[in-house]
C-alpha cells in the first residue's frame, strides 16, 4: 500500500496551529479596522456584482486539499442556495490525504465542520476556528483541537491563507455573523470528488480512508447538485445527510 504524501510550500516552523493572542493589544484591535480599510470597499463592490450586500449575507467554505484550494459561497438571508463568489489559494500544508486523527498528526481534517469562534488577535494574524472535532470526529475518537483558518505563511495541520487574502476571508466571515449566522459552514474534501478522483487515489491510501471519503462523497454530491446548506447527523459511526 502506498501513501500519498504532501510537503508544504515553505518549511514548516510551527510546533502548533494554535492561534493565540499576541502581547500587543494596539496593534491587535486595529487589525479588523485595517481589513475594512484595505479591503472593504474592494469587497463590498464585489458582492454588489453578485447582487448580494455585506449587511445581509450567509457564507459557506469548501476548501480542497490536493489543489490547495478554498472556495467562498454566498448568499443572502432569505435565499436557500449558495453560489461560488470566490476562490483563494492555501499558501501551505501539512500531513497527507486522509482525515486528523491524532493529537500531532500534522493533518488537515476533513469533513463537515463549522466556524465557532473567531480571533482578531491570533498570532496568525487574524483567525477563524473550526469545531474540530466535531461529533463524527469523536464517535470515531479522533483527538487534537486548534484547527484554524488563519494569515501567516506556515501551518501544522490548519488553513493558512496569507494575512492579505485573511483580511477578506474574515470580514466575509464577519459580515455573515453580523448578519445573524451564528455557525458558517466548512467542508474540508481531500479533493474533488469525483468519481474520477475516487479511482486514482484508492490505490493510495487504506481502506478504511476510502471507506470514509465514499461517505463523504454522499455529501459532496448532494452539495453540487443544489449548492444548499448541509444538515449532518451522525449515526453508526458514519455521516448521514440531508438539506
Amino acid at each position: 500500500m502506498k501513501f500519498l504524501h504532501f510537503f508544504p510550500l515553505i518549511c514548516l516552523i510551527m510546533t502548533n496551529c494554535n492561534p493565540t493572542p499576541t502581547s500587543s493589544h494596539t496593534a491587535d484591535e486595529d487589525r479588523v479596522q485595517t481589513a475594512l480599510q484595505d479591503k472593504g470597499k474592494s469587497m463590498q463592490q464585489h458582492l454588489t456584482l453578485h447582487q448580494l450586500d455585506s449587511t445581509n449575507l450567509h457564507l459557506l467554505f469548501v476548501a480542497y486539499k490536493d489543489i490547495d484550494r478554498l472556495d467562498v459561497f454566498a448568499k443572502s438571508t432569505r435565499d436557500t442556495a449558495y453560489k461560488r463568489i470566490q476562490q483563494y489559494k492555501i499558501c501551505a500544508r501539512s500531513g497527507q490525504l486522509g482525515p486528523k486523527k491524532a493529537e500531532g498528526d500534522k493533518q488537515v481534517p476533513e469533513g463537515f465542520y463549522h466556524i465557532n469562534r473567531f480571533n482578531p488577535k491570533s498570532k496568525f494574524y487574524l483567525s477563524l476556528g473550526l469545531n474540530y472535532p466535531n461529533a463524527y470526529d469523536r464517535a470515531q475518537q479522533y483527538t487534537g483541537s486548534d484547527i484554524f483558518i488563519h494569515g501567516k505563511w506556515e501551518t501544522v495541520g490548519c488553513l493558512p491563507m496569507t494575512d492579505e487574502l485573511m483580511k477578506e476571508i474574515y470580514l466575509y466571515a464577519l459580515w455573515a455573523k453580523e448578519s445573524g449566522q451564528e455557525k458558517i459552514p466548512v467542508y474540508i474534501f481531500p479533493f474533488e470528488m469525483t468519481d474520477e478522483n475516487m479511482e486514482k487515489y484508492k490505490s493510495q491510501v487504506e481502506e478504511s480512508t476510502f471507506s470514509f471519503w465514499q461517505n463523504i462523497q454522499e455529501g459532496y454530491l448532494l452539495f453540487q447538485k443544489n449548492h444548499q446548506e448541509l444538515s449532518t447527523k451522525v449515526q453508526n459511526q458514519k455521516y448521514i445527510f440531508t438539506f
